[in-house]
């Protein structure tokens, strides 16, 4: 986050737009995605995580007949990840994934997001969580590729914001992406999926796996990848009824730049 601007993408680089600059509503559209073809195409290209999350719900933001922004609207690993925001684990989703190109104006997230909430509510979605990354990201030679977020859109949204989620250690792949706890188990346990996680650390410069998975992992891990020792995201969530924002919490303050050392 830069103080002023907002972040957009391109093929996994960041770019900013000046805070401010108005959304064209008359040329953009907001329509969902019947299937995960079109947004997961999307979302590898140009968000800076490389990954994609189990979808419950897909949104795109199109100007004409352009595909310019996704929204992806997820399953998170922990249903309890879901919390607060009203209703069942069936009536509630993550917005795991949010990206708009470069070319889309600065307010275009808010009025994007706000659309995709009213037609999740259409459905019978009673509320969304969401989470934003403040800890800074660089490749292994220092470039950085995510300078921290705060959830300015999700503050101007109106959000309950919850605090932080649980401090862990992640690890990084040279190119600055995460390798997630839960691939590094599924190759452990050979649970489905493994081999693409096989695949993303030996495309990452790990040895082809050779013999036991266990072994394996335990000599290319450390060698492929780096920790980074992470405070927690930051939380937000919704109701998207009247009656569930009445049994929403109370938000705590807002998290601003200042308290993480953004911006500067």
């Amino acid at each position: 986050m830069i103080v002023g601007s907002v972040q957009r993408w391109r093929e996994k680089r960041g770019a900013y737009r000046p805070a401010g600059e108005p959304i064209s509503t008359i040329a953009h559209e907001v329509a969902s995605i019947p299937d995960d073809t079109t947004a997961k195409a999307f979302v590898l290209e140009h968000h800076y995580s490389g990954s994609y999350p189990p979808a419950r719900r897909r949104f795109g933001l199109y100007r004409g007949e352009l595909l310019v922004g996704v929204a992806v609207f997820s399953v998170p690993v922990n249903p309890r990840a879901l919390n607060p925001a009203p209703g069942d684990a069936s009536s509630r989703a993550e917005l795991g994934r949010l990206v708009l190109l470069d070319e889309v104006a600065a307010n275009g997230e808010s009025w994007f997001v706000a659309r995709c909430f009213e037609l999740l509510a259409r459905e019978g979605f009673t509320g969304v969580v969401s989470f934003a990354d403040p800890v800074p990201r660089s490749t292994a030679t220092g470039e950085l590729v995510m300078p921290g977020h705060l959830g300015t859109v999700y503050q101007a949204l109106n959000a309950v914001y919850v605090g932080r989620s649980k401090p862990e250690t992640k690890l990084l792949l040279p190119d600055g992406t995460a390798f997630p706890a839960r691939a590094v188990a599924k190759i452990k346990s050979g649970d489905r999926g493994w081999r693409y996680a096989v695949d993303r650390l030996v495309d990452h410069g790990a040895e082809p796996l050779d013999g036991d998975p266990k072994s394996w992992l335990e000599r290319e891990l450390p060698r492929v990848t780096r920790r980074q020792r992470h405070g927690g995201n930051l939380k937000y969530a919704w109701a998207l009824t009247r009656a569930g924002k009445r049994s929403m919490p109370t938000s705590m303050p807002y998290p601003k730049v200042l308290q993480f050392g953004l911006g500067k």
